[in-house]
C-alpha cells in the first residue's frame, strides 16, 4: 500500500514529510505504528531516502524507486487497452542455479509482471513479442541466470487453448476481475477523505492485474471475459476521484 501511495501521490513531487505518509496510510486503515514500520523498512531497503529538517524528516524517492514507479504507472494505466496480435509468441528459457533461490524468485516475479506464464522446466511464454527488450533488462539484473529467447508460432500439433491452460489459470484471473467489479461498482465516496481512500484502494487493486492477467489477445480469450468492464470501471472511477484525492493528500503535506 505504501508503494501505491508513493506512485499515485508522491512520484510527481520533489518529496513529502514523513508525517504525510503516516497520515496517508492512516486514512486507508493502517495504524500509526504499522505505517512508521513500513516507512522505516522502505528507508533501510533503499526505496526511500531521508533529509532532515530540524526535527522533521523529508522523504525522497531514490532514482531506482522513481524509475520503478514510473514504469509501473505506465504499465498500470495502459493495461487492458485493445491491441493487435500477429500470432507470434515470445519464448524465454530461464535457468538459475538451484542454490540461487532468491534470484529465481526475483526472475519469476519480474517475468510475471511482464505478462509471461510458465510452461514448466524454465520455459516462459508471452504473446507480447515486443517485450523482448524488457526481458533483456530483467535478466541483466540476475547475472547468474542463463537465458535464451525465441519468437515462434504454434504448429499443427496441439493448439493455443492447451498452451494457455498450461501457462495461466484464467478462471482464477476472471474471479479476481469479478471481485474487483463487485468491490468498486457501487462505491460512492462523499467526502474528500473518502475519495482519497477509494482512489488509493482502486489503484492498489488494479495494479495487481498486470501480474495476474497475461493480457492475451481478444481472439484467445473466453467469451464474456470481464477485463474490459473492469478496465472501464477503473478509468471512470479514477477520473471521478482523482482531483479530490490529490487535494486531500495536498492537505496532509503541511
Amino acid at each position: 500500500m505504501l508503494l501505491t501511495i508513493l506512485g499515485e501521490y508522491v512520484l510527481s513531487r520533489p518529496g513529502v514529510w514523513q508525517e504525510t505518509l503516516v497520515a496517508a496510510l492512516a486514512a486507508v486503515g493502517y495504524k500509526e505504528q504499522a505505517a512508521r514500520q513500513a516507512i522505516a523498512r522502505s528507508v533501510s531497503e533503499g526505496w526511500l531516502a531521508t533529509e532532515r529538517h530540524g526535527r522533521r524528516a523529508r522523504m525522497l524517492l531514490g532514482a531506482e524507486t522513481a524509475s520503478m514507479l514510473s514504469e509501473g504507472a505506465e504499465r498500470i494505466y495502459a493495461f487492458g487497452e485493445p491491441w493487435t496480435w500477429d500470432g507470434r509468441w515470445l519464448l524465454v528459457l530461464l535457468r538459475v542455479p538451484e542454490q540461487r533461490r532468491a534470484v529465481r524468485h526475483q526472475m519469476r516475479t519480474r517475468l510475471a509482471w511482464a505478462g509471461f506464464g510458465s510452461l514448466g522446466g524454465g520455459v516462459w511464454i508471452s504473446p507480447h513479442v515486443g517485450r523482448e527488450r524488457e526481458v533483456s533488462s530483467i535478466l541483466r539484473s540476475g547475472s547468474t541466470a542463463e537465458t535464451l529467447s525465441f519468437e515462434a508460432e504454434l504448429g499443427a500439433v496441439g493448439g493455443p487453448e492447451k498452451v494457455i491452460a498450461e501457462a495461466w489459470d484464467l478462471e482464477q484471473v476472471a474471479a479476481h476481475y469479478r471481485e474487483f467489479l463487485t468491490d468498486f461498482t457501487r462505491m460512492r465516496p462523499r467526502s474528500t477523505k473518502a475519495m482519497f481512500a477509494a482512489q488509493t484502494a482502486i489503484v492498489h487493486a488494479w495494479r495487481k492485474f498486470p501480474f495476474l492477467d497475461p493480457d492475451l489477445p481478444q481472439r484467445l480469450l473466453p467469451r464474456r471475459w470481464p477485463r474490459e468492464r473492469a478496465h472501464d470501471l477503473f478509468h471512470d472511477r479514477h477520473r471521478r476521484w482523482h482531483e479530490q484525492a490529490q487535494l486531500y493528500f495536498d492537505g496532509l503535506e503541511r
